[in-house]
């Protein structure tokens, strides 16, 4: 009773029920002052059209319902972490009303990202003999963020193409996507080769390895022949290397700038968010106590921890981050000074290479932290000379160490080697 009650409201709004009570009306019309056989005739086909186009409004496209499978490659995608750049195939089955016959049905799909951005797909889909019907699609490239898709809109014509239905149904479609990484198979932290070595890097153990063995890991290019597990090797046919226990190393905070006025570009504030995440995953990855504080309109940060579950926490942070901030740098660190403890390394992930850095520089040095500075330029363009040299012109005058990327291809190679 109560679709049938909003159906007819929804009615009263439409134009194709004044179409409808229009015709029925001149019919009626005519009934009444023509009269005759031919006019009755017309009258009766006149109401069994409207009964057929009521039952239509209330048991055809309004029933329609439908059931969202997302996969990635075949695989569901609550089983893998959806990474920037995926592409997601979503399949659709709809179910359709069995006594209603509907020629054809136009289906509108919208995937809307937590940022307001969204997009639209539309397809028609041809009814079979019988009650369901599949719609295969894929999304284009996803970047990161959280997406869920709106409720599915569908359309279309009676038998004979007079009149148009619409309808909505809701189903399950939300999921997200992670920032973009990239594998860093090793870095050289503030070693004894530092051009910059002095006081302040004393406190920084190098993550020199023991030689008492941990374990067994995958083989990384570059690894040397007396690291190679033999036995490993032969019994899984894959190479594998040694693992050994390692020397503790000091705890790890990433800062992330998040101001909106030092971004030039949307890839670039991508570029830092990625780096941010991949620098997660190496210290996951080797053990490594790592926090992560974002500079941004709502200051956030999490304290050094090797807990993966702190970790996976920081990640989702950086699924929905946006480049918002604005306000003092230090007055900004200030505030969540009891993140950093003493002897920390802090990486400052920003495109600055001017005063406001040398202002977080000091600020580290300050309370006796070890600052790194990884340096975002813009992807559309190469590091040559004019970036590169500023930014090693600032790392040799704010005394610190650093690399500049413009790709996050460079990451393991700057951070294996970098410049100094």
């Amino acid at each position: 009773m109560r679709v049938m009650w909003n159906t007819v409201r929804t009615g009263l709004v439409s134009r194709n029920f004044w179409k409808a009570a229009s015709l029925w009306l001149v019919c009626l019309l005519y009934v009444l002052f023509q009269g005759g056989k031919t006019s009755i005739m017309l009258f009766a086909m006149v109401n069994v059209l409207m009964i057929y186009w009521f039952i239509c409004s209330i048991a055809g496209v309004e029933r329609v319902k439908g059931q969202r499978i997302l996969t990635v490659k075949g695989e569901p995608i609550a089983k893998i972490a959806l990474q920037a750049g995926t592409q997601v195939e979503v399949r659709l089955r709809l179910q359709l009303p069995t006594f209603v016959p509907l020629p054809y049905l136009i289906v509108r799909e919208k995937l809307q990202k937590h940022n307001g951005d969204s997009w639209k797909y539309e397809d028609s889909v041809v009814p079979r003999l019988g009650s369901h019907s599949e719609l295969i699609y894929q999304t284009p490239p996803l970047e990161r963020g959280r997406y869920n898709f709106k409720a599915t809109e569908c359309r279309s014509q009676d038998i004979f193409g007079l009149l148009e239905h619409e309808g909505k149904f809701q189903t399950e479609g939300e999921f997200y996507v992670l920032p973009q990484r990239v594998f860093i198979p090793r870095w050289q932290l503030l070693g004894h080769h530092s051009r910059y070595s002095g006081p302040e890097t004393t406190l920084l153990q190098s993550c020199r390895e023991t030689t008492q063995i941990n374990g067994v890991r995958d083989y990384i290019y570059g690894d040397r022949i007396s690291r190679i597990h033999w036995n490993a090797t032969a019994k899984t046919g894959e190479w594998k290397s040694k693992e050994f226990e390692r020397e503790s190393i000091p705890k790890t905070m990433i800062v992330l700038d998040a101001h909106t006025i030092h971004y030039t570009q949307r890839e670039q504030f991508e570029l830092a968010v990625s780096t941010a995440a991949s620098l997660l995953e190496y210290g996951g990855r080797e053990k490594i106590s790592m926090g992560l504080c974002i500079l941004g309109r709502e200051l956030w940060g999490n304290a050094p921890t090797d807990s993966p579950f702190d970790r996976h926490q920081m990640l989702q942070r950086l699924i929905d981050v946006n480049a918002d901030g604005t306000g003092d740098y230090t007055t900004q660190l200030e505030e969540r000074h009891e993140l950093f403890p003493a002897g920390a390394f802090v990486i400052i992930v920003t495109p600055l290479a001017d005063e406001n850095l040398f202002n977080m520089v000091r600020w580290a040095k300050g309370r006796q932290l070890i600052p790194y500075h990884i340096h975002t330029a813009c992807p559309s363009r190469e590091i040559d000379s004019p970036i590169r040299s500023e930014s090693m012109h600032g790392h040799g005058r704010y005394g610190i160490e650093g690399i500049a990327i413009s790709a996050l291809q460079e990451l393991p190679v700057q951070l294996g080697g970098g410049y100094h």
